[in-house]
This record gives structure tokens, C-alpha cells and sequence, in this order.
């Protein structure tokens, strides 16, 4: 398995309707999709507003992570506007190298 970095740009102009009529089933599609997603959360700009997205996923490679995004809610009504997806390599938590 290795690990990944989501990145989401939220569509701004249909964010707030979208993400209020969805929240509930992309919640429950995180909480299905457990085993790979290991942490996400909304990305706020300094104003305060939504700006996007961010989860951890841990995955067999890229092509698996790519149809999470497709799977989820808030992909197929169009509040995502963009994503990256990026192997990362952790190597420092908790204040120790790993």
C-alpha cells in the first residue's frame, strides 16, 4: 500500500448550495471507503470560506485512488472543480523521524 495526498478546488460557484444538499452522503461515503481513506477534511481560505478539499488516502496506487474521486457525492455533482492526487512519503510525526 502506499500513501497519497487528495487535493480538491471547490467549484465557487455552486460550492455552498452543493455542499449543504450533500454533505450527509459524502459523509457516508467517507465512512465506507475507511479502509482507504484515512483522514479528510474541507480547506478554508483566510476569510473563512470553503476552498476545497484534503484527504489521506492509503491505496495500491494512483488508478485506485482516481476512482474513489470519481465515487464520491461531491465529484459527480460538480463541487469539485479540480484534483490533484500525489504520492506522498511520510517521514516525520509526532516530533520523530520515521
Amino acid at each position: 500500500m502506499k500513501l497519497f495526498a487528495v487535493l480538491f478546488e471547490d467549484d465557487q460557484q455552486h460550492a455552498a448550495a452543493i455542499r449543504q444538499e450533500y454533505l450527509e452522503n459524502h459523509l457516508d461515503f467517507l465512512e465506507a471507503n475507511a479502509t482507504f481513506i484515512k483522514t479528510a477534511g474541507p480547506l478554508r481560505r483566510q476569510d473563512n470560506a470553503f476552498a476545497g478539499g484534503l484527504w489521506l488516502v492509503e491505496a495500491p496506487d494512483a488508478a485506485e485512488v482516481e476512482r474513489l474521486v470519481q465515487a464520491d457525492p461531491f465529484w459527480s455533482t460538480g463541487l469539485r472543480k479540480s484534483v490533484q492526487i500525489m504520492a506522498w512519503n511520510w517521514v516525520f510525526a509526532n516530533g520523530v523521524r520515521l
